[in-house]
């Protein structure tokens, strides 16, 4: 047993060790964030272009649907959608099918990550109900973009798995600069950007 829990810590390059099954917020970081978020392509890197889409660009292309969707919303519900998928910085992004065939047990582990995160910024442990759907609504309508724009998805096949967007790409703002995939340490720098532009 004590083997299996040395083996659900891991090492960040802040210095920090975080316990993937009982994780501290004290032991979460948002260099770590941003630096892993940075590295994970969505899309198992199965997209156009020179560099991979990765989970950090996909963050703040969620958080600006979300901002076009709610435009009263709170400096608080942007930092969430900003984080809804901050627990990929240590679990990696799995694509949908495979987390479903997984099971609970990812899931669980999942929430408590993101829990730990939100707490770390002073957050609550969990979403309100009408922010989390506001939250999975960007995030269908991100994930929809980036199958018709970078992952060779026709426009019908997209709306079949991600429902048809309720906005056209130009009703947000720099959409063609958000969905062209960046360079690692741009995603890393945007990401720390818009943090911290919600933060002050």
């Amino acid at each position: 047993m004590a083997r299996l829990k040395d083996r659900a810590w891991q090492r960040m390059l802040s210095g920090r060790r975080l316990d993937i099954l009982d994780p501290s917020p004290l032991d979460v970081e948002l260099s770590d964030i941003a630096h892993g978020l940075a590295r994970v392509a969505r899309w198992n890197g199965q997209t156009i272009g020179d560099y991979p889409f990765s989970v950090a660009q996909h963050s703040v292309l969620v958080l600006e649907l979300f901002r076009t969707h709610t435009p009263d919303c709170t400096p608080m519900a942007q930092l969430q959608a900003l984080l809804h998928d901050a627990p990929e910085y240590v679990m990696g992004d799995i694509i949908s099918p495979f987390k479903a065939a997984m099971g609970g047990n990812y899931k669980d582990v999942e929430n408590r990550l993101l829990s730990a995160v939100y707490l770390r910024f002073s957050l609550p442990a969990t979403m309100a109900a009408p922010t989390a759907k506001l939250v999975k609504k960007a995030d269908r309508e991100a994930a929809f973009f980036e199958a018709v724009h970078l992952a060779g998805f026709e426009d019908s096949e997209a709306r079949k798995f991600f429902g048809a967007p309720t906005l056209p790409a130009f009703d947000v703002e720099a959409f063609d600069r958000l969905i062209r995939p960046w360079p690692t340490r741009e995603a890393h720098d945007r990401f720390v950007a818009a943090f911290e532009a919600i933060s002050v």
